[in-house]
């Protein structure tokens, strides 16, 4: 019987929490190590599970380098494989020998080159030591089925954002959000983007997809992305080659620097863009090809992440991308840019997402779907909206996510919307048709409604869902008052925590002022 994953995903933790309480490195740092572990173990099963079938194809000329590569498989040399640093002579130094093998693994692979950590000198032996020991996949990987690599290093990547708080929000966006980002896009084939690319999650989710579909995601997508972080570049290539995947992931800031002359040339863009970023230099932005319904004059990049992603579309793209709440409504010059979004015909469906499903803020957010084939169709004229902020399963007391059965139901929701047939590999059938009988779309107050242009522009140009579902008409008979009254506890504890936190920074930054109004009285006294 297969092993339990999460179960093994948990004792794998419990081994490398060991490293933050009994390291020299800080909390934010243990991450990159861990994860480079996970890396230099996944990439020697592969190579080891390739021997038997590339020496056997090419017995009579020897083994290559490019037989391993060709093959998919990174090439793994000598003082790389997991087995050596194993059974290294006690005394040795393992971090050296770990960074050694690090360098020998980006010598042999060129995408890979200067992106793997060399840290571990950093790390005490004994340490060092029971992590490899933690880490040794050959143990444990015949117990495993499926992706268990894949599985095992996002379970790493989401436990590290939790704990990072608003640093880890920054290269990680949860799984489940981007599979129903992915399951609504449906990309299927082609050039996908992304322009904060963070860990690189999207294009991992897409290619998910692909297989689920029985297809090959090497040879069905190209991926492309960029982010201004060095640190979460490597981490993205290491996430993509953990997964069978290679990319063009550039460093670059989105804002000023466009590494892929995106415009018209992707297929899919899917994005998770910081939300509400100020301070960028509109000066230094000049005329950019990529912002065609202009630049917003309110301190905030919002609509700026909206058009790169828009225009980087060709003809027949569809994208997704996560967005704040206020984005939807908001006045001024962020109006106008939405009014010709929507009037371009291409905004195609807008999804209001449950709070609490990001680690790094409780407010729920929107997620924007641009499709530019519906132009030309009946569907140019017309809007989604679905109201999804009841739709989620509860984690923790702060944590929600949304189960697969969750992500069916809505993505089917888009499926019948688009006039394509609904997909029950979740066993949501039943359910799915108790809302949508003969398995036709129809509004639904409190759920989903379809929205004219004119109705839109009736509305002040919003794409605020809430402004066109409504509310559910059996929400009296549906209110459960004890979930009810522990949601509103939570938000409060939320609240009360954020509360006291400004309060002491609201003190402290009084006993500043006092001190300093002290000093210039004693200062003044002197003088006179």
């Amino acid at each position: 019987m297969p092993a339990n994953t999460t179960e093994i995903e948990r004792r794998l933790w419990a081994a490398a929490d060991n490293l933050r309480a009994n390291s020299k490195l800080r909390s934010h740092e243990y991450s990159t190590p861990v994860l480079g572990l996970i890396f230099l173990a996944y990439a020697d099963y592969r190579f080891t599970a390739a021997q038997p079938t590339l020496t056997a194809a090419s017995r009579r000329s020897g083994t290559t380098k490019d037989d391993y590569q060709a093959a998919g498989v990174l090439y793994v040399p000598d003082n790389a494989r997991y087995s050596y640093l194993l059974n290294l002579p006690e005394g040795t130094n393992l971090g050296q020998a770990v960074n050694d093998a690090m360098r020998a693994i980006e010598d042999d692979n060129e995408d890979l080159r200067g992106v793997l950590p060399k840290l571990y000198n950093r790390l005490d032996n004994t340490i060092l030591a029971s992590l490899l020991k933690a880490f040794n996949f050959s143990e444990i990987m015949h117990d495993l089925e499926g992706d268990a690599f894949g599985k095992i290093y996002e379970y790493f990547l989401g436990k590290f954002a939790r704990d990072e708080g608003g640093k880890g929000g920054e290269f990680y966006t949860p799984t489940s959000l981007v599979k129903l980002m992915v399951e609504i896009m449906e990309p299927f084939h082609g050039r996908i983007y992304d322009p904060a690319c963070g860990s690189g999650g999207m294009f991992v989710q897409s290619a998910r997809f692909i297989e689920e579909h029985r297809r090959n995601p090497t040879t069905e997508i190209s991926v492309y992305g960029q982010e201004k972080t060095a640190e979460t570049v490597k981490l993205a290539r290491m996430n993509l080659a953990v997964h069978g995947l290679s990319g063009d992931i550039r460093q670059a800031n989105t804002f000023y620097e466009d590494p892929h002359t995106i415009k018209g040339k992707f297929d899919f863009a899917l994005a998770n863009p910081p939300f509400n970023v100020s301070g960028v230099d509109k000066e230094r932005i000049g005329t950019d090809p990529r912002l065609p319904f202009g630049i917003p004059k309110s301190d905030n990049a919002n609509y700026l992440w909206m058009q790169y992603i828009h225009s980087s579309l060709n003809d027949r793209g569809r994208a997704g991308v996560v967005m704040a709440n206020s984005a939807s409504d908001a006045r001024g010059t962020e109006q106008d840019i939405r009014q010709k979004l929507i009037e371009s015909g291409s905004v195609d469906i807008m999804l209001a997402t449950s709070s609490n499903l990001f680690y790094t803020v409780t407010l729920p957010a929107t997620v924007w779907f641009f499709d530019k084939r519906k132009n030309g169709t009946p569907r140019e004229d017309q809007v989604l909206f679905i109201d999804a902020r009841k739709i989620y399963t509860q984690i923790t007391r702060a944590i929600r996510e949304l189960s697969d059965e969750q992500v069916e139901f809505i993505a089917n929701i888009a499926n019948l919307y688009r006039g394509e047939e609904p997909e029950f590999i979740h066993s949501t059938r039943e359910q799915f048709e108790e809302t949508f009988p003969d398995l036709t779309y129809r509004d639904v107050p409190g759920l989903c409604k379809i929205a004219t242009r004119s109705e839109i522009a009736a509305q002040s140009w919003s794409l605020n869902p809430g402004r066109y579902v409504g509310v559910t008409a059996r929400a009296a008979d549906d209110f459960d008052f004890t979930v009810r009254l522990s949601e509103l506890n939570e938000e409060l504890e939320t609240l009360t925590a954020e509360a006291h936190k400004l309060e002491l920074r609201i003190s402290e930054n009084v006993q500043t002022l006092m001190g300093e109004v002290r000093r210039e009285i004693v200062d003044e006294a002197a003088l006179a």
